[in-house]
């Protein structure tokens, strides 16, 4: 049976279609409605058909999305608010004429991730969206937790730990707080906080190219992107402890993320007074920008059913 995996993200929707062995046979991307809860849904659909007229139906459906699915069956908590107080997954099963999985996107990189990528044969994955939003999901022993609030993972809507006053503006977020991990780490946050220093309006890859080419402030804000990071990250190791984090998302390909965040988290990753390296594996998403679409795709076949 085949799987088709759909993520919806801030800027592009995504499509995979796997076979029963987990391998991709078709994959599409198409750039996200900006605001348009109509327009969005038409475009799952039209992927969704363009998926059968390639022939690779029947399928089962996942979907990925931002934000998390209420006890009352609507949206909250995403970052492209048009979704929000909206019942995505019934117009979605409306519109697509069979059933379909709907879980949080960073949901989906957690499932992924401990499913066949970088956390597979780890018992705890903290698995970490670093993109238009900042997210995380948590998988224990290869099923994901989603707690009784639909909030388990909800990492980016804490606020950035150990700040010293004037060092992390408290920058206003969509979820009206301010100073969330989600404002400083994610991509929209690091290409603000460079504006904020050095003008312009550089995104996260042409930072990195900055960088790469020698300009000092495009280094220094990389220097400040990840020792924000390893800061937020090491209040998730004193509280959870994982078996291993992974980093996922578009911005998680900056060169020497890894490296900077592993430099830094020690410094606050609880040690009671005794300095050692912190023992917990920080990798990159095997399946990179794919990982979240293809943890859709499980999600979709573990509901076990396919369209007539």
């Amino acid at each position: 049976m085949n799987a088709l995996g759909i993520d919806l993200g801030g800027t592009k929707i995504e499509a995979v279609v796997l076979d029963a062995a987990g391998h991709l046979v078709w994959r599409q991307r198409v750039a996200t409605p900006q605001g348009d809860y109509a327009a969005t849904l038409q475009a799952i659909a039209a992927l969704a058909d363009a998926a059968r007229g390639a022939g690779h139906g029947p399928f089962s459906i996942g979907i990925g999305t931002p934000g998390a699915l209420a006890a009352g069956g609507l949206m909250k908590n995403c970052n492209s608010t048009c979704l929000n107080g909206r019942p995505l997954r019934q117009d979605l099963q409306a519109l697509l004429g069979q059933p379909v999985a709907l879980a949080n996107d960073a949901n989906c990189l957690a499932l992924s991730e401990a499913t066949d990528g970088a956390g597979a044969g780890f018992g705890v994955v903290f698995a970490v969206i670093l993109g238009t939003g900042t997210g995380a999901g948590i998988a224990v022993d290869g099923r994901v937790l989603t707690g009784p609030n639909r909030l388990a993972g909800e990492w980016g809507h804490n606020p950035l730990p150990w700040g010293a006053p004037g060092e992390d503006p408290l920058l206003a977020c969509y979820c009206g707080r301010s100073g969330c991990v989600e404002t400083l780490v994610s991509g929209p946050g690091l290409a603000r906080d460079h504006a904020l220093l050095r003008g312009g309006t550089l995104d996260g890859p042409a930072i990195a190219a900055a960088a790469a080419a020698g300009d000092a402030a495009a280094q220094a804000t990389l220097e400040r992107h990840a020792g924000r990071l390893a800061r937020a990250l090491a209040a998730v190791v004193n509280l959870l402890d994982p078996d291993v984090v992974v980093l996922g998302g578009g911005l998680s390909r900056l060169p020497g993320l890894v490296d900077r965040v592993q430099a830094r988290w020690s410094d606050w990753v609880f040690s009671g007074g005794v300095r050692e390296p912190v023992r917990t594996p920080l990798r990159l998403s095997l399946h990179g920008d794919a990982s979240g679409v293809r943890g859709a795709a499980w999600l979709g076949r573990a509901l076990g059913r396919t369209q007539p």
